[in-house]
């Protein structure tokens, strides 16, 4: 065949017609649905025949759909098919009529193929182009590309070799090789979606070599068949990465793979690349993964992913919501991340696809950024998912990448191994990798991406892991390292009491005051109950007046001397206005006597405070040690004491660095000092 640059570069080169009319971000979206529609016409070329002749004995006025389908593919030998009496080349022949052939041409597909087209929206394209007087140019040019999967003769002829099988031209592997590199080229051009749609090969590598780090043998086996699962696929690299892997651990071995897309054109360029490859295309389905799930029944072995950071999932709340409130039936029901970044969503929805272990389990890897580390307070929607995933034993580990890694962002990223089948010297214990110093800088950049993986560095991780011995990159954890009991540490209320004019003032600014002169009726009755509430103001007015203003150490004595003088003017105090009054008259006063409720002390609010205790330390240790040196009269609520987890990945790693002495540093800040005089002579002259 011819090489593989070679078709690339000419394939890149007809783009260039484009130039003007398109933008250099919509090149793709143009070429790639005609590079499909030749090589699918090429590959369909050995048996159209067969196929035009089982249309015509199973028309489709006179065949239930279901059976003319059937025979067609069974025709075909593949798992699309044509009807259209043109192929390719003829209908991009007639430069008047190429519009419409083509059109005819796409609609004599199979339904798996007008999918794809659609979602290309290639219709809008042919208009675009015909109406730029591209249309036949650009699809003459196509015809000239040799896509075809055998080599053939100057007659037409396929050649065959010398076992008398049929010489190839370009494989299905290879031809998903070109097409994945011009998804690649066109992304990088347009420096738009890159990183919407195309995650760096390297670290693609590297997810697929830490899935595969323990199932090596396994996957050794003959004509061993294994399951993958993609629920952000975009145009499908992370899954045809792991079937190239898979390809050159065992030949003989099979890599189904299935993915959901929400974006359509990246749907369809995935599709189509399964179709290109030989692939079950519909295995690939279009939808947002947490409101519509498009392979409700799949358990998979493995599943890999790189989804959107910081995904917004208002639009689907209802779905995801509902799913939530089915519990652990559902796929969300352990929590609910904040709406504004659903990445734990996705990873609950992964776990989801898990075979049972009793099955065989599964493993998962996916990237996130820093936010699934920590985010979320004890008791919130993301510590209560790292809650459930660790106390299942599920993490294996998780490794820091670099960053300035991806095409779209220059933040530090994270690849997270999970699975429900852990070796038994992994069990109880969780690994974290240090690979943020493992890049070599690349000599262009590409958008936010500057750095990239070297083989070298892949593999050291990959050897990292499989180690599994602490180190100066590595930590070896146990799960409970990870959690913490949050508690409330409280501190007694200690308030004295007075009746003096500047307290009596504050009674304005309390709520329970002002309710004495508002009513809720309306009409003569509401005005008749807002002029009792006045009265009443100013009936306990008089009250507070003709208390002296002694400063009580304790709230009963105030009390007492309180309703004591009500009383005696016959005023009745109500529990609401009550505790206005002392709330204006009272003051904090670390001398007072502590303020009690049914025998117990009352918290000060203000003086409230948390602290993380973690799993591995008692509570009443933590608090000799920590707290009561210090405030020896607090106490722990333990009603409001919640359990969560976090991982502070970079506190593992923390090395101090001591400042450098100070005569060092006045040394250097006289030279500089120095040197700018020097500079400053040598300028005024």
């Amino acid at each position: 065949m011819q090489g593989f640059s070679e078709i690339v570069s000419r394939i890149w080169g007809v783009a260039d017609l484009l130039r003007g009319d398109f933008r250099q971000s919509e090149y793709g979206r143009v070429m790639l649905p005609f590079l499909v529609l030749r090589r699918l016409d090429l590959v369909m070329r050995p048996t159209r025949a067969e196929v035009w002749a089982a249309d015509e004995k199973h028309p489709a006025d006179r065949t239930p759909e279901p059976l003319r389908h059937k025979v067609l593919l069974r025709a075909a030998g593949l798992s699309f098919y044509n009807t259209s009496r043109l192929d390719f080349t003829r209908a991009v022949e007639g430069q008047e009529q190429v519009a419409a052939d083509l059109e005819a041409y796409v609609v004599g597909f199979s339904q798996n193929v007008r999918d794809i087209m659609a979602n290309f929206r290639f219709q809008a394209q042919i208009e675009r182009l015909a109406k730029a007087r591209l249309l036949y140019k650009v699809a003459r040019s196509v015809l000239a590309f040799d896509l075809d999967p055998y080599r053939r003769d100057k007659t037409g002829a396929v050649v065959e070799g010398a076992d008398g099988q049929p010489e190839p031209n370009v494989t299905n592997h290879q031809m998903g090789y070109i097409f994945e590199e011009l998804i690649r080229k066109f992304s990088e051009q347009s420096n738009e979606t890159a990183g919407e749609h195309f995650t760096p090969r390297e670290v693609i590598g590297l997810m697929v070599d830490l899935l595969f780090a323990e199932d090596d043998e396994l996957l050794k086996k003959p004509r061993v068949v294994r399951t993958m699962y993609d629920p952000a696929c975009g145009t499908g690299g992370m899954l045809s990465v792991a079937e190239e892997h898979l390809a050159r651990l065992n030949a003989a071995a099979s890599l189904e793979v299935f993915g959901q897309e929400l974006n359509p054109e990246s749907y369809a360029i995935c599709k189509a690349d399964m179709l290109i490859k030989g692939q079950r295309s519909e295995n690939i389905k279009l939808g947002n993964s947490f409101s519509r799930d498009g392979l409700p029944e799949l358990k998979a072995d493995y599943l890999i992913s790189n989804p959107p950071f910081g995904v917004d999932w208002s639009k689907v709340d209802g779905p995801v919501r509902a799913e939530h409130e089915r519990g652990h039936a559902g796929r969300f029901g352990p929590g609910l991340p904040r709406k504004n970044d659903g990445s734990l969503l996705f990873l609950l929805h992964m776990l989801s696809k898990m075979r049972d272990p009793e099955k065989g389990g599964s493993r998962l890897a996916i990237v996130f950024n820093g936010s699934p580390l920590f985010t979320g307070a004890a008791g919130s929607g993301e510590s209560e998912i790292r809650r459930w995933i660790i106390e299942n034993d599920w993490l294996e580990a998780i490794i820091a990448l670099p960053d300035q890694m991806f095409y779209n962002t220059g933040i530090s990223t994270y690849v997270w191994l999970v699975t429900n089948r852990k070796a038994s010297r992994r069990a109880g214990r969780v690994q974290l990798i240090d690979g943020s110093d493992m890049f070599r800088k690349m000599r262009k950049s590409l958008g936010d991406k500057r750095k990239e993986l070297a083989p070298e560095h892949a593999a050291a991780l990959v050897k990292l892991y499989g180690a599994f011995e602490d180190g100066p990159t590595v930590k070896v954890l146990p799960n409970e390292a990870f959690g913490f009991r949050r508690i409330t540490v409280e501190r007694p209320l200690k308030l004295d009491f007075c009746a003096s004019e500047e307290r009596i003032a504050r009674l304005e600014d309390e709520r329970g005051w002002q309710n004495l002169a508002k009513s809720r009726k309306k009409g003569a009755a509401g005005q008749k109950a807002i002029e009792a509430g006045v009265a009443l103001q100013d009936a306990i007015s008089r009250v507070l007046h003709a208390l002296d203003d002694t400063v009580y150490m304790a709230r009963p004595p105030f009390v007492k001397a309180l309703k004591a003088e009500a009383k005696k003017q016959g005023v009745k105090i109500p529990a609401g206005a009550l505790r206005a009054v002392l709330g204006a008259l009272s003051e904090r006063n670390e001398d007072a006597a502590v303020c009690k409720k049914k025998g117990r002390p009352e918290p000060d609010t203000d003086l409230r405070d948390y602290e993380n205790v973690p799993l591995t330390e008692s509570v009443a240790g933590y608090m000799q040690r920590e707290v009561l040196p210090f405030v020896p009269d607090a106490w722990v609520d333990a009603s409001k004491t919640k359990v969560g987890y976090e991982i502070p990945f970079t506190r593992y790693f923390y090395v101090y660095a001591p400042p450098r002495p100070l005569d060092v540093i006045d040394a250097e800040l006289r030279a500089a000092a120095e040197k700018i005089q020097t500079m400053l002579a040598g300028v005024l002259g």
